[in-house]
């Protein structure tokens, strides 16, 4: 997961006094594509340091922001170096960067570039100045879908690790252990978490601009009922999915619960965010999950022995 550069201060090109500076995350994909994107100008690159992230995930977390602007303006001796007090910002770093404390602490006045590495020269060519093409984000299901396979493979360890837990402990019973039903039961529940999962980490981002609600967790809670109802019709017609109705409450909560917390997982990676947003809906969604979840495992757990 070290996908990064050094922060610092770059030259593109052969960069005077009078280049422009371009504010960029450490990440170095977004780097890279800044780079390309400038073949032919000169410029200054101030890469900030977001810990690897690029910068619109960053701006959200806050390791893009005001502070770590300020911090690299003066690291890098800026004012030494250009004859300007201009720092072009991505329009998608806007949610970390509060113009009026850089400008106040550093001297340094905040331009906000277009959102696309790839329309900075025109934008450099127009004298700083963005078409609404260049401010308008669009976000089509292709490029909701482009986070799904980094969220699978950054989870699959801990999903497999839950299902692993699940088909063990499925073998205890009033009767003593029984690997026959750690296999069956077990099996059964393993999949039932891991198809919670894949379909709050897919279907969430898939039908976004269509699922009730503005919060991540109540978009990914509408996967979970949905769910929860097609395996309660699936059950009716092939009975099997639970064994009492201590299961079938704890599923009640560990699906929905499941999805809920996927679909929280896209808070940094959507235009639908706000960095107080998301704080905000971290400390309301977290606890009410987490209650939910520890509840949904001991009635599960409970189901074993009656």
């Amino acid at each position: 997961m070290d996908y990064s550069v050094e922060p610092g201060l770059y030259a593109v090109g052969t960069p005077s006094a009078g280049s422009p500076v371009l504010v960029s995350a450490n990440y170095k994909m977004s780097f890279d594509r800044l780079r390309s994107s400038l073949t032919g100008t000169d410029a200054w690159i101030l890469v900030l340091d977001t810990k690897g992230i690029n910068v619109w995930c960053a701006a959200g977390k806050g390791t893009f922001g005001t502070d770590e602007l300020v911090r690299r303006i003066n690291a890098t001796d800026l004012p030494d170096v250009v004859n300007h007090n201009r720092v072009i910002v991505p329009q998608l770093g806007a949610p970390g960067v509060c113009a009026y404390e850089v400008r106040k602490r550093s001297g340094f006045r905040v331009v906000y570039g277009p959102i696309r590495a790839k329309d900075l020269r025109a934008f450099l060519e127009a004298g700083m100045k963005a078409t609404p093409e260049m401010r308008g984000v669009d976000f089509p299901f292709r490029d909701r879908l482009a986070v799904v396979p980094v969220e699978l493979v950054l989870s699959a360890k801990y999903v497999l690790l839950i299902m692993l837990g699940l088909l063990v402990l499925a073998g205890l019973g009033l009767n003593g252990y029984s690997l026959g039903r750690a296999a069956s039961e077990g099996l059964t529940s393993a999949l039932m978490f891991c198809m919670a999962f894949v379909a709050g980490t897919v279907l969430t981002p898939a039908l976004l601009p269509w699922l009730p609600g503005r919060a991540l967790s109540i978009k990914g809670l509408w996967i979970g009922v949905a769910l929860m109802l097609l395996l309660g019709g699936w059950n009716l017609a092939f009975p099997g999915l639970a064994s009492s109705w201590f299961e079938v409450a704890a599923w009640c909560l560990l699906i929905p619960v499941t999805t809920s917390f996927a679909g929280m997982n896209f808070t940094g990676a959507t235009t639908y965010t706000s960095l107080s947003g998301v704080r905000r809906e971290m400390r309301i969604a977290v606890p009410i999950q987490a209650a939910a979840a520890i509840v949904g495992v001991i009635l599960w757990v409970t189901g074993r022995f009656v």
